[in-house]
């Protein structure tokens, strides 16, 4: 069995075949898959999809929605968080996080929303899943100032020692389709090295397509597609396998637990 630990299988790029991508899904063996919210808007719309298909889900404002989320969201997400804490596919907060790539955001912004965010995951003794980009100092500065009980860092990219941090707070590490490509030579090395039992998998569907997908900008502007798929998450694997020198039910069944213990919920 795989777990896909972060899809968004409510964005556009999935309108017209959901459901196929879905079957697609389970019959390359993905049994789970969680579905982080990214903004007020889409709350209702992850949590309605994790019900119809069987999937887990996670509530949060994404660090790249705050400068058009209104200041009374996190309050919001508060209400939804008491409202649904019943709910056995609520596995989490998230996604949030931090983000200093993109140019010409708010940080200190992006900071607050965060802060507050953390503070909502330790009153709901929820886990997290955190948005890593660039940002892993100043994320694990505020983990050291609000205890929370862990998660997962999506899509990590950071260095040994920001992973080994991440790690002795209690978190794993989120590990997908940048992995496939030969010159990811930090993450490759560091899904090599890691512990076994700190490294869980994802796709980030409809994003982060392994190499077999990608296509160049050019390519793109000529109709070209390099939509990631959950389905896509054991050949995914397989570059893992290889890297760890594991058989693939190996991985299926390390990466499951250390789901598991990222996200109880998913028990």
């Amino acid at each position: 069995m795989w777990i896909d630990t972060h899809c968004h299988l409510d964005a556009p790029e999935f309108d017209a075949d959901r459901d196929a991508v879905v079957e697609r899904a389970r019959a390359s063996g993905v049994a789970q898959i969680v579905l982080p919210a990214v903004a007020l808007e889409n709350f209702g719309t992850v949590r309605a999809l994790a019900h119809v298909h069987g999937f887990a889900y996670a509530l949060g404002i994404h660090p790249l929605c705050v400068g058009e989320a209104a200041d009374g969201d996190v309050d919001r997400l508060a209400d939804a968080l008491a409202e649904y804490r019943g709910d056995p596919r609520l596995v989490a907060i998230g996604e949030i996080g931090l983000d200093h790539f993109v140019p010409g955001l708010d940080l200190a912004r992006q900071e607050r929303f965060y802060a507050a965010q953390l503070q909502l995951a330790r009153r709901f003794d929820l886990p997290v899943i955190l948005h890593v980009r660039r940002s892993a100092d100043t994320l694990l500065k505020h983990l050291r100032l609000t205890e929370v009980r862990g998660g997962i860092a999506h899509a990590f990219n950071g260095s040994e020692q920001q992973a080994l941090a991440f790690v002795a707070l209690g978190f794993k590490l989120g590990f997908g389709g940048a992995m496939t490509f030969e010159r990811a030579l930090q993450i490759r090395r560091l899904a090599q090295t890691l512990p076994a039992e700190a490294i869980v998998l994802e796709t980030d569907a409809p994003d982060i397509p392994p190499h077999w997908l990608y296509r160049t900008a050019a390519e793109r502007a000529g109709g070209g597609s390099s939509r990631n798929e959950p389905g896509e998450l054991p050949r995914i694997a397989q570059t893992l396998a290889a890297l760890r020198g594991l058989s693939l039910p190996e991985v299926a069944a390390l990466t499951s637990a250390n789901a598991r213990a990222a996200l109880p919920g998913l028990a």
